[in-house]
């Protein structure tokens, strides 16, 4: 197969590279490339950020959190994570939909591992997962991509897309949770994530006697603008999380607090306080002023901070007010 190198970890360029390549870039037979991100975490297409991935736990650790094109479950990448699309036309879908996945399958059998397509979108060896990957179609053109963890932090993977038992319900697609495991334990002559790319180049590419690609600046620069103008704005990775409620409760010097959140596109669309908290002003005046704000720390700090919360609860403030909405 024809190939490119894309050296970014910039996980939102990445991502714009898929869609460019899917539907920008001229083809004539399927197209590979290998590519890795620095610490982040992906959420499929349909998936509601907030319900999905522990939002605090990326923040305080600087992981970058972005949105893909293709449906499916959040996934953690790292540096020891190896990622891999293939991009081509396609005229039958139930044919080359596997058959794409089947590729990267039998490419890690030529190194000495027993990997085997499973599931809907699993790629697994001795029943535990190394590969998770994912679809999407744009006119007659199929792109498949996915992870092939090498050395993940499977620790980082368990924080990360783990989130707290509030989440009550959710109209987009959860995650999967699979036993998974990495193929640097299967793989004793590589020394590193760099050996492991390069053999799979070597042998996806025919022996690096297929073409490699390699795109212009004008395409380069495309590309950038659509990682600015869509992969990186919060529109896209949190504005386009379907509708989710959540509940939190906590014990406070006024009494116990109940919260209630509905969250569709990223916007408070429903709160309601409860419990038997003691306070000197209707909830409900709160609950208004809180509608139609980003469920995000920044936005409820700033329009809680000027409120008397006091009133509404004996003694709290408005920063443990906005850690319990959150």
């Amino acid at each position: 197969m024809k190939y490119f190198r894309n050296e970014s970890t910039d996980p939102h360029f990445n991502m714009a590279f898929d869609e460019f390549c899917l539907e920008k870039l001229q083809i004539d037979e399927p197209v590979f490339y290998l590519w890795q991100n620095r610490p982040a975490v992906i959420i499929g297409l349909n998936q509601n950020a907030y319900g999905e991935v522990n939002l605090e736990y990326l923040q305080k650790h600087g992981i970058t959190l972005a949105r893909r094109v293709t449906g499916g479950g959040a996934v953690y990448h790292d540096l020891q994570n190896l990622n891999y699309t293939i991009v081509g036309r396609s005229s039958d879908l139930e044919r080359d939909y596997p058959a794409y996945a089947e590729i990267m399958a039998q490419a890690i059998k030529s190194l000495g591992v027993n990997a085997e397509v499973s599931g809907r979108n699993d790629i697994m060896v001795d029943g535990r997962k190394v590969s998770g990957y994912a679809k999407r179609v744009w006119k007659d053109r199929l792109m498949v991509h996915g992870t092939l963890m090498y050395d993940v932090d499977l620790e980082t993977l368990t924080e990360v897309l783990t989130v707290s038992g509030s989440k009550l319900s959710s109209s987009g697609i959860a995650s999967v949770k699979s036993k998974v495991t990495n193929l640097k334990y299967y793989l004793p002559q590589f020394q590193s994530i760099s050996d492991l790319r390069n053999a799979l180049e070597d042998r996806l590419s025919n022996g690096h006697q297929d073409e490699l690609i390699t795109l212009n600046d004008n395409q380069l620069d495309e590309i950038r603008s659509l990682s600015d103008s869509k992969f990186a704005t919060w529109e896209w990775i949190y504005g386009h999380s379907h509708e989710a409620s959540f509940a939190h409760k906590q014990k406070f010097a006024c009494g116990t607090i109940e919260v209630m959140v509905t969250v569709d596109h990223g916007i408070i669309s429903e709160i309601h306080f409860g419990g038997d908290f003691l306070g000197n002003k209707a909830v409900t005046d709160l609950e208004e002023y809180l509608k139609g704000c980003r469920y995000e720390k920044e936005c409820i700090l700033a329009e809680l901070k000027d409120k008397p919360i006091e009133e509404y609860f004996d003694g709290l403030d408005y920063q443990n007010l906005t850690n319990l909405v959150l």
